[in-house]
């Protein structure tokens, strides 16, 4: 089964629909978390996940985005995002957000994988480190999880009593739809980021996503370009923080 596996859209729709094209094919869609969030376009983005995704979790935006947590602990540019899009959402589309499981989210149809927003400790806490992954490499009782919430591509991984290590994928071309294949090793643990389709944080500002090959045990990271000046524009017609539209072109 290929899983493709999309994190932190944040209300991008240009960003969503190019890695939706460039997957191609893929059986089934796993959302990781934030839907919402900085964009311009919450209704689109989340009108087509309602329609695509077979499992979801919720993301920490979009608890905030409709009410569910207060924007206490966002900065003020995050938090000004939230309030434009609690008031912009349809009301079918804030149903189907609020209803996001708490993550980790496991299914019988796939043994050994359960899927997180951030760690599967605590799903409002960043796995950015070696250092972070370590605990919860040790503690989970699966060996594959997915999670988001840093926009940061990569794996990390344990194998038997190894210590922990991390692969980031070296894309950093400017143009062009970038892949790297990882081969899963039977008997480790492995914490995979599949990267911020809507706004990356890693200096590349191409879309990011992966496709997990479960009869290959393989998981292939993506990068591809997409209109990022027609996601800067909705941004700017909203009349949302001009900071959200211009990191957009530096994935920062």
């Amino acid at each position: 089964m290929q899983i493709l596996l999309l994190s932190d859209i944040h209300s991008n729709f240009e960003a969503l629909e190019a890695c939706l094209d460039a997957a191609v094919p893929y059986d089934r869609v796993v959302n990781l978390g934030d839907v919402v969030g900085y964009g311009g376009s919450p209704n689109e983005v989340t009108a087509l996940c309602r329609r695509i995704t077979w499992m979801s979790v919720r993301g920490n935006h979009d608890k905030v985005c409709t009410g569910v947590e207060s924007a206490e602990y966002f900065n003020p540019i995050a938090a000004m995002a939230a309030y434009w899009t609690r008031q912009t959402l349809t009301p079918e589309n804030m149903q189907w957000l609020r209803s996001l499981p708490e993550g980790p989210v496991r299914n019988p149809e796939m043994p050994g994988v359960q899927f997180a927003h951030g760690s599967p400790q605590d799903e409002d806490e960043y796995v950015i480190s070696v250092m972070d992954a370590t605990e919860a490499l040790d503690t989970v009782d699966v060996p594959l999880t997915f999670f988001g919430h840093s926009h940061i591509q990569g794996a990390f991984f344990m194998d038997t009593d190894d210590d922990p290590q991390e692969l980031r994928p070296s894309n950093r071309r400017e143009k062009g739809h970038q892949r790297h294949k990882l081969m899963l090793v039977a008997n480790a643990r492995y914490m995979i980021n599949p990267g911020s389709v809507g706004q990356p944080r890693d200096g590349d500002w191409r879309a990011g996503f992966a496709v997990y090959d479960s009869e290959e045990h393989s998981v292939t990271f993506h990068r591809v370009p997409y209109d990022v000046e027609a996601a800067q524009r909705h941004i700017r017609e909203a009349q949302l923080p001009d900071r959200l539209a211009v990191r957009l072109g530096e994935g920062r």
